[in-house]
């Protein structure tokens, strides 16, 4: 049955639209809900969107590095973070925003 113009099923892909890349793996809150409770816990208060996958990554990695300290896993964490943010502001912000203006190579190109 034929609804504005559309078939049954059919999705309108207007506002599908997007540069960035689809999420992979179907249901991300079951992800979410599989991770560890420390990194649910960072993650909560955390300033960018990490999808479960690199949050999970980042988190093995900080984890071993740290030799199994969560706290100071967890200030690895809030590093990648900050450098994230700082290497993005440019490009989100503009080459004026103070985080931009930091130091950090490329940051204001």
């Amino acid at each position: 049955m034929m609804r504005d113009g559309m078939m049954r099923g059919q999705a309108k892909a207007g506002n599908l639209a997007t540069t960035l890349p689809r999420g992979g793996c179907g249901r991300p809150m079951a992800q979410y809900d599989r991770l560890p409770a420390e990194l649910r816990l960072w993650l909560a208060g955390a300033a960018l969107p990490w999808s479960a996958a690199s949050a999970l990554r980042l988190w093995r990695r900080a984890l071993c590095e740290a030799g199994g300290d969560i706290s100071r896993a967890r200030a690895r964490l809030d590093r990648a973070e900050a450098r994230m943010l700082t290497r993005e502001a440019a490009h989100v912000w503009g080459a004026a925003h103070p985080l931009a203006a930091q130091g950090m190579p490329g940051a204001g190109r």
